[in-house]
This record gives C-alpha cells, structure tokens and sequence, in this order.
C-alpha cells in the first residue's frame, strides 16, 4: 500500500498533473475492477450508499481530467474514514 500512499499525495500535491494509468491503478487497487469501462471513461463501485460510483475519464493527452482527480481524492478519503470507523467498533 506504500506505493498507493505515495501516488495519494502526488494526487493532493498536483491532481492536474497526473497520468490516467495512475488514477485507473489507485481506483482498481481501492474501488476493485471498474463495473464499466468505455473508451475515456472508468466506473468503479464503491461502498456507500447513495451515490456509490466514481467515475473517472482520460483527457485528450493522456491526463486525467482535474475535477475527476479531485472527486477519486473525495472518495478515498470517504473511504478511510469509514474503515477508521469499522476500526473503532
């Protein structure tokens, strides 16, 4: 997981300098295999009620789209928090 870590503080650092490879490794690593994966675009299942995806695209340079970043660096943090929680039960 170190390896996760370390690409989870690049994301904070700089999510408009980041590859789509990148993102789509922490996702699959976090989130499993995408439930749907089209050309530009990944949806990966998450644990929570409501709205439970995340949905990341691929820009025209092989980027990540920014806002996509930043809503995967939501999730993650959603996602440890409720594992912290589950922890402390």
């Amino acid at each position: 997981m170190a390896k996760a870590e370390k690409l989870l503080a690049k994301m904070r650092e700089s999510p408009s300098n980041l590859r789509y490879e990148e993102l789509y490794g922490i996702c699959v690593e976090l989130f499993g295999l995408p439930r749907t994966r089209g050309s530009s675009h990944a949806v990966f299942q998450v644990p929570w009620p409501g709205d439970p995806r995340v949905n990341i695209q691929e820009g025209r340079d092989g980027g990540c789209k920014t806002y996509r970043v930043k809503q995967v660096i939501a999730a993650i943090d959603k996602l440890q928090k409720m594992q912290t929680e589950e922890g402390d039960r």
